[in-house]
């Protein structure tokens, strides 16, 4: 008789349920791998415009001043004020818009999720 006929229905279940196991395993692995490459890539991306970022805004702090207090000499000190934070705000708002299209780009784990996709198909025609 062959060994795979001497196999009894608990022994078939467990290694099933074992391979599984393993299967899902590869798939955590594999997303992890995906996830992390692209992590490292903005992190990599993220330390210099963060430094940037805050020596732009201690920067941009001082000639907002002194926009304000040339305007002050046109206008009215709060209307000067007032000018350039709607100037500013107007700025920040396409800045904010510019930056959530860039994190629109990063990547999904499309590996991974077509990996999945293909072992729940084999899983079910298994079953």
């Amino acid at each position: 008789m062959n060994r795979n006929d001497e196999r009894s229905v608990s022994d078939v279940l467990q290694d099933i349920f074992g391979n599984v196991q393993e299967i899902v395993r590869s798939e955590v692995r594999l997303a992890r791998a995906e996830i992390g490459t692209e992590a490292e890539k903005t992190a990599r991306a993220a330390k210099p415009l963060i430094t940037g970022a805050v020596l732009a805004f201690y920067a941009g702090g001082l000639f907002l001043t002194a926009a304000v207090y040339g305007l002050s000499m046109v206008l009215a000190p709060w209307l000067a004020a007032l000018a350039v934070g709607a100037f500013v705000a107007v700025v920040a708002a396409a800045l904010i818009a510019v930056g959530r299209g860039r994190l629109r780009l990063i990547k999904k784990p499309e590996k991974t999720i077509k990996s999945v996709k293909e072992d729940v198909q084999w899983l079910r025609e298994r079953t």
